[in-house]
């Protein structure tokens, strides 16, 4: 090389080092414009969480996203999400990372779907028992949930893709920017009372209670689950109960049957799963006449004894099927972040059980196909008082439903019957309550070709595809439960037995609105999630065609069963007494519903306090 030209290169390259002028367009360093790896990180950590946010609130509402606190918090979070990847500089780590944040999104996501909220910090350890619940794990899938992992993978090709060279954000810089956040939220949630406050406003809300999770994300969930139950004064919690029960006598007082009235020995709960009011009584055209959905529980609506109300707001939590058995057997509500059979199997709960032994000498027996371990059934069912319990290992696995496949309802409810023939259940004649829990009617509500009627099946194709299905699948329990109400209307103690037929919790879901949207679909199916209350050999029949509450079922069988002596009367009320405040709230959405105008202020009060007071109830051991 020539002198003057090594010269001539010796400056540029001196130029080029002092100044940094050159280097984007040098295919040799890679350290050109643009983003380096670490920002790119950053901004995909950032970017998973808004996407789930923005899923989430599809779902729910989207009042969480004008709300400025939702992006400072996922903002810090995905600062503190992205700073093990931005301290070790590996690309790797944060795509680790954001594949973890898919799987609780998605998770949360899904359980939202069904229970309307996230999903509480104990049920993260009861994985296991998604292997029952498959089909409908699955069911709770949308294509848009792909949106997340898609966002994680473009992050991991773009991130790649980018010059190695390029500076990594300074650690310290992203730690002080993760403090500055920090301190910004802070504020903010000063401004606001605190963050059990803030989080306790959205909670309380019925048209917020789903805002809490996306504004300060899961952890900010948990967190608030784990205040609610530890942050007790354990003598503050025994003043407000007692303020509460005394409230409630002033405002609701208990209300027994007149004397005059005949009250029932014994009780039988048919607790169907999923079972709604709507099809009840309603018929669909064919081609050669109409087809009832529900013919079987039709002609037991006709019989002057009974006694029958539709609307029967359902006021289970995250718990599901066992939220019903604590407001049915209990009269309790359900706890309000976790599910009691979980969290408080060891709590001495009152039920119509323990009374009727108390002050009867009766057994109760629980029927049901599921396994002990499901929802923690088998410590929960001894701690309410059941004698026996007969689960999934007690019946002959010969026709099964469901994915997994379960014992369907007729086998079911015909193995129950012999069991009972058998005189292996009850002894003598003394005192019963026996519930029995179906199983068929779980969603996705896959019923088998060969078990479908084919004059419904007709009826019902052009449908929506979950409408169709769950019609059938009512059309088929419907027409097993007579091999149940035929044996115990036939037993010798018939007249003094009385027969609860109701579902636990409604089933649509989050269906709900898009089967609204169909011509038939608005015509058919319910706006409010309802169950019915059915109540056969009823001392008192006829129909109520007001608004009552699952956590009325409790003081009304009270009643009937004259076991009106038993100290816990319930936190709802006898929907036989009149005058009855005629409210209920969904614990689901914090919907009220009936004619608030009607009852007094301290009656309201009383009503919207009763879960919070549950809650206060089974945590504290009170």
């Amino acid at each position: 090389m020539a002198p003057s030209t090594k010269y001539l290169n010796n400056v540029l390259t001196s130029h080029h080092r002092h100044t940094g002028r050159g280097r984007a367009f040098s295919p040799r360093n890679g350290e050109g414009g643009g983003l380096s790896r670490g920002w790119i990180c950053l901004i995909g950590m950032f970017v998973t969480l808004i996407t789930g946010v923005v899923i989430w609130c599809a779902s729910t509402t989207f009042r969480a996203m004008s709300d400025w606190m939702l992006y400072a918090d996922n903002l810090l979070a995905a600062l503190i999400l992205s700073l093990p990847a931005i301290l070790c500089r590996r690309v790797w780590v944060q795509l680790v990372m954001m594949v973890l944040v898919d799987i609780v999104w998605i998770a949360n996501i899904m359980y939202c779907r069904t229970y309307f909220t996230g999903i509480p910090w104990e049920s993260y350890f009861m994985v296991t028992n998604l292997l029952d619940f498959t089909a409908s794990v699955r069911d709770a899938m949308r294509w848009e949930d792909i949106a997340l992992p898609l966002v994680t993978m473009i992050t991991g090709a773009w991130a790649y893709l980018t010059p190695a060279s390029r500076k990594w954000p300074g650690r310290w810089l992203v730690v002080a920017l993760t403090a500055a956040m920090a301190v910004v939220v802070w504020i903010g949630l000063l401004c606001r009372g605190g963050f059990y406050a803030s989080y306790d406003k959205f909670a309380q809300s019925c048209y917020y209670s789903t805002c809490g999770l996306p504004t300060y994300t899961v952890v900010g969930h948990l967190a608030y689950n784990n205040m609610t139950t530890s942050k007790t004064d354990i003598n503050l919690c025994k003043k407000k109960v007692l303020e509460w029960e005394l409230q409630k006598e002033y405002s609701r007082p208990f209300v027994a049957l007149s004397d005059t009235v005949a009250r029932r020995k014994n009780l039988v709960i048919l607790l169907l799963e999923s079972f709604e009011s709507w099809p009840l009584g309603a018929t669909l055209p064919t081609g050669d006449g109409e087809v009832e959905i529900t013919p079987y529980i039709n002609s037991l609506l006709a019989r002057p004894s009974t006694l029958y109300a539709p609307r029967m707001l359902t006021q289970v939590g995250a718990g599901r099927s066992i939220d019903a058995q604590l407001l049915l057997g209990c009269g309790m509500l359900p706890m309000l972040n976790s599910v009691y059979s979980m969290k408080a199997p060891d709590y001495d709960y009152p039920s119509l059980m323990k009374a009727m032994k108390q002050l009867k000498g009766g057994r109760s027996v629980l029927f049901t196909c599921d396994k002990p371990i499901t929802w923690n059934q088998s410590v929960i069912g001894h701690a309410m008082g059941y004698d026996s319990l007969l689960f999934r290992d007690s019946w002959k696995m010969d026709e099964l439903i469901g994915n997994p496949a379960k014992l369907s309802d007729g086998s079911f409810l015909r193995q129950c019957v012999e069991k009972l023939k058998a005189g292996s259940v009850l002894h003598g004649d003394e005192p019963f309550i026996m519930t029995f829990v179906t199983y068929s009617g779980h969603n996705p509500f896959r019923l088998p070709e060969n078990f479908k009627d084919p004059r419904l099946k007709d009826a019902v194709k052009e449908m929506p595809e979950v409408l169709s299905d769950y019609i059938q699948m009512a059309h088929y329990t419907d027409s097993q439960l007579h091999t149940l109400i035929d044996y115990i209307q036939s037993r010798p103690d018939a007249a003094e037995t009385v027969v609860l037929i109701t579902g636990d919790h409604e089933g649509l879901a989050s269906y709900r609105d898009d089967v609204r949207k169909d011509k038939k679909g608005a015509q058919l199916v319910d706006a409010g999630q309802h169950t019915p209350f059915i109540l056969l050999n009823s001392p008192v029949g006829g129909r109520i065609d007001e608004v009552m509450g699952q956590i009325d079922v409790y003081p009304t069988l009270l009643s009937i069963l004259g076991l009106e002596e038993y100290s816990w009367k319930g936190m709802g009320q006898n929907i036989l007494a009149q005058p009855r405040a005629a409210v209920a709230i969904s614990s689901m959405t914090g919907t009220v519903e009936g004619d608030t105008a009607r009852i007094s202020p301290d009656a309201m009060k009383n009503i919207r306090q009763a879960r919070r007071v549950s809650d206060m109830k089974i945590s504290n051991g009170l």
